[in-house]
């Protein structure tokens, strides 16, 4: 039978009453291994109910050929073969109105039940425990292990994500496993300084502190200036930076390695930014996790070197093509796959560049140049410009930086819509570089410009439907049906 490794299985029709299930198996699930492993601190032993130990829901469905529903509009929510599908879920309280929403669309236009119960996937300790492995000696942390179920890294993989592998016994509902997205929301936690429970639909990514400033003083304003409005500006170790109904707190003496600012508004539709630090690196770690929340899209604003003799500092690049010399993506996404614009994401910048700088349509080409980003892993290229000079050429870029690529290429391999608006802070080949005193004048006449556009264009995306951000160019012709 196909469902027949599902414990404590039960059938559903409605989705709400279908993601109630997954919550209460999940709580169990999470109580039971509290339990476990405060009698193991108590006692040195497990209880006899642990044995067996705790698992990860499960959800499932069966389509058959004439429960196909087959329209080309839809990028997500559709299954378009017959076949077994299920995934493991975690978090619901973080994924509540996410389930909700994916298995909503898939019943409605399927007219399929699901099954909820629970896996053969085991819930790893550190996932639910807090506790640190410091709190135990070498021998005690060895016991430990005996007893309870530790995160192992052959269950937790892209392989899916990559297109690499297709499950034998059925295709997965989702993108990723419980175990996955697990390790993740630690992760964030750890990199952000923030619960991944803060962060919202909408992405925004920079590596300099002054745009973060920025933010946090317009972001105050904005909350000051709408008292009944239930928002909120949340920082690194949950600081409230800003907010009608809490008292303030500062943020902590040192920061995270990429904290990240959260302006909470309802449904999660609020904007998250993170300073992510310089280099490719950074870029595919943060976006490696903020993907398991499925936002709605990243964009990068960031500044870059200016490639063409007639632009001038200040001036705005618009990517719509990525040249990938940062390499740290080569083994999960080949070079040779190309990394397209999203449509609605180059309109939303184009709009909001427009209406912040207060120009017309006709005088877009005035206020930014559209083009080819070169991303590097080098942050001293200008001292091999010589050599590099034939690829830039060849490639025809307009500019160069160390993410744009980097986050492009991740938002395509994790079916997010993504964006880079980049703004010209030097000209090397050209005998234009970034000296200090200029620099600071530049900061200071470009950074608030520069930001307003970002919230602008996340405003613009946030008022637009779902699906039609969601471009199915993200997607395959043999997907996962949630988002």
């Amino acid at each position: 039978m196909t469902w027949s490794h599902i414990k404590q299985a039960k059938w559903f029709d409605n989705p709400d009453l279908a993601v109630d299930y997954v919550s209460q198996l999940y709580n169990e699930s999470v109580s039971k291994t509290h339990e476990a492993f405060e009698h193991f601190i108590k006692y040195n032993t497990i209880p006899k109910s642990y044995e067996e130990g705790c698992f990860y829901p499960f959800v499932g469905l069966t389509i058959a050929h004439e429960n196909l529903f087959v329209d080309p509009s839809f990028a997500y929510g559709v299954i378009s073969e017959p076949g077994n599908y299920g995934s493991t879920l975690t978090a619901p309280e973080i994924f509540d109105v996410y389930y909700r929403e994916q298995i909503s669309l898939i019943m409605a236009r399927h007219k399929v039940p699901v099954v909820v119960g629970y896996s053969n996937s085991p819930i790893p300790l550190p996932f639910v425990i807090e506790h640190t492995k410091s709190q135990f000696n070498l021998d005690e942390l060895s016991h430990l292990q005996s007893k309870f179920i530790l995160p192992d890294l052959k269950r937790i993989n892209d392989d899916y994500v990559n297109a690499t592998i297709v499950p034998d016994d059925y295709r997965p509902l989702s993108l990723f496993s419980a175990e996955r997205v697990d390790l993740s929301l630690q992760r964030l936690q750890h990199y952000t300084g923030t619960p991944p429970k803060h962060f919202q639909n909408f992405v925004l990514l920079t590596n300099y502190q002054r745009y973060i400033d920025e933010f946090i003083s317009h972001i105050s304003k904005l909350i000051e200036q709408n008292k009944e409005e239930d928002w909120e500006l949340i920082g690194p170790s949950e600081s409230v930076l800003a907010s009608n109904k809490r008292s303030l707190t500062t943020l902590p003496e040192h920061l995270p390695q990429m904290p990240a600012y959260h302006f909470k508004q309802g449904n999660r539709n609020g904007i998250t930014f993170v300073n992510i630090g310089v280099g490719p690196s950074n870029a595919k770690t943060i976006t490696d996790h903020i993907a398991v929340l499925r936002p709605h899209c990243w964009l990068m604003l960031g500044h870059c070197a200016g490639l063409r003799a007639s632009q001038a500092l200040g001036d705005y690049v618009l990517a719509d093509g990525y040249v990938r010399e940062d390499h740290v993506l080569d083994g999960d996404l080949p070079n040779w796959v190309p990394i397209p614009p999203i449509a609605e994401i180059q309109q939303a910048l184009q709009k909001a560049v427009l209406h912040v700088i207060g120009k017309h349509e006709g005088e877009l080409k005035s206020a930014i140049r559209t083009g080819t980003v070169l991303t590097t892993d080098n942050r001293n290229w200008e001292l091999q410009s010589t050599a590099l000079y034939e690829r830039f050429r060849q490639s025809r870029a307009i500019a160069v930086d160390m993410e744009s690529a980097t986050l492009a290429a991740n938002g395509f391999r994790f079916r997010v819509p993504y964006g880079t608006l980049l703004c010209v802070s030097d000209k090397p080949i050209h005998g234009v570089i970034k000296l200090h005193a200029m620099a600071n004048e530049f900061y200071k006449s470009r950074v608030h410009q520069h930001l307003h556009i970002g919230i602008e264009a996340m405003h613009i995306l946030k008022n637009m439907d779902p699906q039609r951000l969601h471009s199915r160019k993200l997607r395959g012709f043999d997907e996962c049906p949630f988002r």
